[in-house]
């Protein structure tokens, strides 16, 4: 009995398709690791790839934290920086027995008739009065050269305080900008000048312990007589540049302890909250 039903089986359909088209028309999809099945980007509609291009990428404000810790240890390092540095570069480390111009020193004194003064002397400059000078005393380097300098202790403290200045100006000038950076190389900005300012400090040391060192050549006999010696300064007196060293060193130490205050200021629950509210200047107490 025939009906109006095709007799072919299942099998038989599956062998008239053309498995070609099948695979042409099956979107492939890739897996990912932990996010099952997803669409490749040809399959995106094509809005999808032009949103993705306009989306401006993320950039990181530069945010400006100004406190009275940070404001002060910055201001402190600076002052410490330039008074040591003045200190270096001036004559009064010693001031001499008062003579005249035309004065002979000699076993008891200057002698000479007329207006007495003091001369100085640095570590590799001094002051001094010439007889033809009607006016006014004369300053500048007794030594041109670096081996000129009177003592080889005065030398080893000129090697000393240079490099403890010159870490102490490069500290000065990098506070300046922790307003607005506050790391470096992922490590604390304020962190890593405070170890620089002890690091300089030492050097300080060491060079104001060598300089009395040196008050035995013959170059401070002249201006402090002959009873000067290593620590004993005879007829001389200290001068205001040793003491501007001194405390400038007692003041780079404290610049040292206190950036560890301006750290903890500047990275502060206030700070974090002023930053996730969108500000760009921070200015707490």
């Amino acid at each position: 009995m025939e009906t109006g039903v095709s007799d072919v089986t299942p099998a038989g359909w599956l062998g008239e398709l053309d498995f070609s088209t099948i695979r042409s028309r099956i979107t492939p999809f890739t897996l990912g690791p932990s996010e099952g099945f997803r669409p490749t980007a040809s399959q995106l509609p094509p809005h999808s790839e032009s949103e993705q291009r306009d989306t401006p990428a993320t950039v990181s404000m530069c945010h400006v934290i100004v406190t009275c810790r940070s404001m002060l240890w910055t201001l402190l390092s600076i002052v410490a920086a330039f008074g040591e540095l003045i200190a270096f570069m001036s004559t009064d480390w010693l001031v001499g027995s008062p003579r005249t111009p035309d004065a002979v020193f000699g076993p008891h004194g200057a002698t000479a008739a007329g207006e007495a003064y003091r001369p100085t002397l640095g570590i590799y400059g001094r002051c001094i009065k010439l007889p033809h000078l009607q006016r006014g005393i004369l300053c500048g380097p007794y030594a041109v050269h670096f081996g000129e300098i009177a003592s080889g202790f005065w030398q080893a403290t000129s090697i000393f305080l240079a490099g403890g200045i010159l870490l102490l100006c490069a500290v000065a000038f990098i506070s300046v900008f922790t307003m607005c950076f506050q790391s470096i190389m992922k490590k604390s900005i304020f962190n890593v000048c405070g170890l620089l300012q002890g690091i300089a400090g030492l050097f300080l040391i060491l060079g104001l312990m060598l300089y009395p060192a040196g008050w035995g050549s013959d170059k401070v006999q002249l201006y402090c007589g002959q009873d000067a010696a290593p620590y004993r300064a005879g007829l001389c007196s200290m001068g205001w540049a040793f003491y501007t060293a001194m405390g400038g060193t007692v003041l780079t130490f404290l610049c040292a302890i206190f950036s560890a205050q301006a750290e903890i200021a500047t990275s502060s629950d206030k700070v974090q909250e002023e930053i996730e509210e969108g500000k760009s200047l921070i200015c707490l107490l």
